[in-house]
């Protein structure tokens, strides 16, 4: 049984600002304000820990879900048996059981990384490793490019924590109708998606779009392409690489969303702009 989060999303702290005003005098004012809480979770399955991840501390079983498959240890939810989670002082751990079939291609994986030193990605063999091999993405999807400012709008309301903090990115999913399904905030841009994309396959994968406050590096567009989501959009740029991605399997990605305009980088095929 999963546990609610005694770790709450943010704390409440006393803060000084500092205002300047027309005439050039300064002015100390005491208030309070809200910080996003950024904590250490780790990733634990079968009893071995396999990573620690800075984010904020809610949903948590969907990041668990969301990180399993978008890092290839599941192929579906029903791969995880459980997730349990337990605080202690230091942070959090989130306990996953994985079908033994999955466990051990993970001891093999973690057995390949053993000795290794640096940055994590530094060497020929890590390389192979940064980038997966990704099937192309059909074509069921068709969005009304029209619906983008409305999404835009939709998700802009919807960031309560980021209302609150100014410190956290969103990601959130949307119906072919421009619809908002969910939304899921964290500190990490990476952290957001993978909770987003845990609820998108606990939900029996709807269909619809991507929409995220962040840009759209392929590590965003691998993580979509690998959950079979058709369509990416980014409040800022894309980069070189992720664009390449987005080709070579076909994703429709738009950067640069902003009310009234955006650029698409690829898979215009799938926007009706009538």
């Amino acid at each position: 049984m999963f546990q609610t989060n005694a770790f709450p999303a943010y704390q409440q702290r006393q803060i000084h600002t500092l205002r300047k005003s027309s005439e050039g005098e300064l002015t100390i004012q005491t208030q309070a304000d809200f910080l996003a809480v950024e904590t250490p979770v780790a990733l634990v399955y079968n009893g071995i820990s396999h990573t620690v991840m800075m984010c904020t501390p809610s949903d948590l079983e969907d990041f668990a879900y969301g990180f399993s498959l978008t890092e290839g240890i599941i192929d579906k939810p029903a791969d995880i048996y459980g997730v349990d989670r337990v605080e202690s002082c230091q942070g959090i751990e989130v306990h996953i059981e994985l079908a033994s079939r999955c466990f051990m291609r993970l001891k093999e994986h973690r057995r390949t990384l053993t000795g290794r030193t640096g940055c994590g990605i530094c060497g020929s063999e890590q390389l192979s490793q940064v980038s997966k091999k990704l099937a192309k993405l059909h074509h069921t999807l068709t969005f009304d490019i029209h619906r983008l400012d409305d999404c835009l709008t939709q998700i802009q309301q919807a960031q309560m924590l980021g209302k609150q903090t100014g410190s956290t990115h969103a990601a959130a999913f949307f119906d072919p109708q421009g619809k908002l399904l969910a939304i899921r905030e964290d500190v990490g841009r990476h952290v957001a998606l993978d909770k987003l994309l845990g609820w998108h396959a606990k939900t029996g994968k709807p269909q619809g779009l991507v929409l995220v406050t962040s840009r759209a590096s392929y590590e965003m567009v691998q993580k979509t392409v690998t959950c079979g989501i058709e369509m990416l959009v980014a409040i800022s740029a894309s980069t070189d690489l992720a664009v390449n991605m987005a080709q070579d399997c076909d994703l429709t990605l738009i950067g640069f969303a902003r009310t009234g305009r955006a650029t698409i980088y690829h898979g215009e095929v799938r926007l009706k702009c009538d």
